[in-house]
């Protein structure tokens, strides 16, 4: 998997300006995240350091970059030499990277549904609740695994759908295509059920739990017109979560 995002690393950042990333994912993970001032942030799975930089231009005091490709990490580091946030990024595997330090929040943008068992699920959990203060809390926007098939297609006008070649059972490979900008590229995310997820949050110790559906940017709505945005809507393919780390923890 590594080696296959440092070869569409480049098309991956470009695709984060086509309008339903800006519109919709971008919007509703914002929403999630809310007041970033001073905060403490680890940036998980963090690509090329597209919402990293975001989350510093939003106020955070510190923020850490964590990403498995080498190419990835490498676009996001010159962006920082080019125009330096202090922020810091670092090359490593969630699955292995432990605890390095106490965060008001962990962030990530689709990492949950690399996990292909729920072994990985439970074990990617367990890095994000150790990394995070008590009353601290994550925040990722991913893959919804409540989305039915026979609505993988009807999201091609915002530039991408979905395919399968089996029927979603644990770890089913779930194929993304992403269209725009002149180019088209496909990578893979897992299935696992929002059970699943909901068992994983639950075991490392989170109390609250939270699904956003995607919402529109006014901006959006205004650009494109709510009608545009409809069959997003109710296709549901993403799909934003908030869990909450007890004070006591």
């Amino acid at each position: 998997m590594t080696a296959y995002y440092d070869s569409i690393a480049e098309q991956y950042k470009k695709s984060k300006q086509l309008p339903f990333r800006l519109h919709i994912e971008a919007y509703t993970y914002f929403n999630l995240l809310g007041n970033l001032v001073n905060k403490s942030i680890l940036d998980l799975a963090c690509g090329e350091g597209f919402y990293t930089r975001q989350f510093k231009l939003q106020g955070a005091a510190k923020v850490v970059g964590v990403e498995i490709s080498e190419k990835m990490i490498e676009l996001a580091r010159q962006e920082e030499a080019t125009q330096s946030q202090d922020i810091e990024y670092i090359l490593a595997d969630v699955l292995e990277l432990g605890k390095i330090g106490n965060f008001d929040l962990v962030a990530a943008s689709f990492l949950l549904n690399y996990a292909q068992t729920k072994e990985e699920l439970l074990k990617m959990c367990q890095t994000i609740f150790i990394n995070l203060k008590p009353g601290g809390r994550f925040v990722t926007m991913n893959n919804n695994a409540s989305q039915p098939p026979t609505s993988y297609l009807a999201t091609k006008k915002y530039g991408l759908i979905k395919s399968i070649n089996s029927p979603l059972i644990e770890g089913t490979p779930i194929t993304y295509t992403i269209y725009g900008n002149g180019q088209e590229f496909s990578f893979d995310n897992y299935y696992l059920s929002t059970e699943t997820y909901e068992w994983a949050f639950r075991s490392v110790g989170f109390q609250e739990v939270r699904w956003q559906k995607p919402i529109v940017s006014p901006e959006g709505v205004e650009e494109f017109g709510q009608e545009f945005w409809q069959d997003f809507i109710d296709c549901v393919p993403i799909i934003g979560i908030e869990c909450v780390k007890g004070i006591g923890d």
